[in-house]
């Protein structure tokens, strides 16, 4: 007799080897942080109930791996690392519990084949944790609705209440959950245990409401803004929307990736022409973020990673319907999921091969990796001039919250940086303390851009120090230039007054 495979080992082979991969590829020393992990990590040293555009768990987390790990790149990504683990082992456990472990191993390779995966799963970002808690609170759901358990529901309330707090489009769980229960008919017998789910969920939106009620409901606003309200009124654009739309739809194929799109195909077919409950569970969600967003599409710009959080479950879907097909298709998906793994790894590990010296693909490489490199040495630079200037106790200021994230994670010794707004949308700068506070006072501060000159109008200091234009390199090849300038005395402080949300 045959022995069956152990899926659950090979899954764990298979996650393991990722999570080296993903160790060395945080090592590397020519790649940094990514901008917005580092304006996350900035938001951890300065610890909140709320954030401008973010409810507080990313940076609880970072606070708290930083805390062990110390303020290091790792420290940071070690979160998205294990919870996209996470994320793949809870993808897992609901393939299995659905079908068989087949299925569940296959829906977490297929899922861990998805760029939208390698994004969430790499760099710490609000997408990581929300995407972690959207798997878990399904899993949860789904067993409450199968079993009639309470337990199961108060599981699901506790894994939204944490999502909230990493996203609020975690929020979408409410809406899908209550359509499947009218869709399947037992709303009237779970209605008890979705508002006991419901209540406990609420409890995720407290740190938003205590923060927006400190700070004139900012959060709400951004949000409406970003959504395609609270800007300015225009004649609808029909050629744009249209082309927006378009992008949005190339942009999600692509978060699927290209290699399993015949497996994403065959699945949608599959689930339209059934009417198994089971299916239904999987696919809605997805077609409730993707529809919604790509409404949004025609309204306003959208990123490619808002949708994704909800595609967990596809990769189930996709992975019952291909077990069920021909050896060729399933020929399909061992080269789907093998490209989709291979072609990032070739990226994200050292030069073991030397493959990436092949001029097409280091320049891939370069235009890949391009906001997350230059600033450790960006940073050693500033470190010396300081030095040479005997202006150690300067202040560093840039036009941009990325730079200046970056500067303040690199700096050996994470002090404060600062923003000056010369024409972006409100962040969470603007709500710190700012330059403001140094007008009038004999004190130096050093301007870094990749984008001017100097602060121009914005920023009148009384005499100028010293300048310089710092080129940058990427594996040897040039990246960017930066604008190095350290002024004395802040006389006159007139940053942009943004009306953007």
């Amino acid at each position: 007799m045959q022995k069956s495979p152990n899926y659950s080992l090979y899954f764990w082979l298979v996650s393991i080897g990722l999570v080296i991969a993903k160790v060395l590829f945080t090592l590397r020393p020519e790649i940094d942080l990514f901008t917005e992990e580092a304006q996350y990590w900035l938001w951890s040293q300065n610890m909140a109930w709320h954030y401008y555009s973010k409810p507080p768990l990313v940076a609880v987390l970072n606070y708290t791996s930083t805390a062990i790990l110390g303020n290091t790149e790792l420290g940071v990504r070690l979160n998205a690392i294990l919870l996209g683990v996470g994320i793949s082992w809870v993808t897992f456990l609901l393939g299995r519990h659905l079908y068989s472990s087949k299925v569940g191993f296959w829906s977490a390779m297929i899922l861990q084949a998805m760029p939208m995966w390698w994004l969430a799963s790499t760099f710490h970002m609000t997408d990581s944790s929300l995407t972690f808690f959207w798997a878990l609170g399904l899993y949860f759901a789904y067993r409450g609705v199968a079993d009639g358990k309470k337990s199961w529901w108060i599981w699901a309330g506790v894994a939204t209440a944490f999502g909230l707090m990493a996203k609020v489009v975690m929020g979408l769980i409410f809406p899908f959950l209550l359509i499947y229960l009218l869709y399947t008919g037992t709303w009237k017998a779970q209605s008890k245990n979705y508002a006991v789910f419901f209540l406990i969920s609420l409890l995720g939106f407290i740190p938003a409401l205590v923060w927006n009620w400190q700070n004139n409901f900012d959060t709400f606003k951004h949000l409406a803004t970003l959504g395609g309200g609270g800007g300015k009124s225009g004649a609808f654009d029909a050629a744009k929307a249209t082309a927006g739309f378009f992008e949005y739809v190339g942009g999600q194929l692509a978060m699927i990736s290209v290699f399993l799109l015949p497996l994403a195909a065959g699945a949608f077919r599959g689930t339209i022409k059934s009417n198994d409950h089971v299916k239904i569970y999987l696919f809605l969600p997805v077609l409730m973020s993707w529809t919604g967003f790509a409404f949004l599409s025609f309204m306003t710009s959208i990123e490619v990673n808002w949708p994704v959080f909800a595609y967990s479950s596809l990769a189930i879907l996709m992975a019952a319907w291909v077990t069920e097909q021909s050896l060729t298709w399933r020929k399909i998906r061992n080269w789907g999921v093998g490209l989709s793994i291979g072609l990032p790894l070739l990226f994200i590990l050292p030069d073991f091969t030397f493959l990436k010296s092949i001029k097409p693909i280091k320049k891939a490489e370069k235009s890949a990796f391009r906001r997350m490199a230059g600033y450790q040495p960006l940073a050693d630079r500033l470190v010396s001039l300081r030095d040479s200037l005997g202006v150690e106790d300067a202040y560093v200021f840039s036009e941009t919250y990325h730079m200046a994230s970056e500067l303040s994670f690199y700096l050996p010794d994470h002090p404060q940086t600062y923003m000056l707004n010369m024409g972006s949308r409100k962040n969470q700068f603007d709500l710190w303390p700012g330059l403001e506070q140094f007008v009038g006072q004999d004190k130096v501060g050093i301007f870094v851009s990749w984008n001017f000159d100097s602060p121009g109008e914005f920023a009148d200091f009384q005499e100028l120090l010293y300048e310089e234009e710092l080129p940058v390199t990427f594996r040897g090849e040039p990246l960017r230039i930066a604008k190095i300038q350290v002024w004395r005395k802040l006389e006159e402080f007139n940053p942009y007054q943004p009306d953007s949300y």
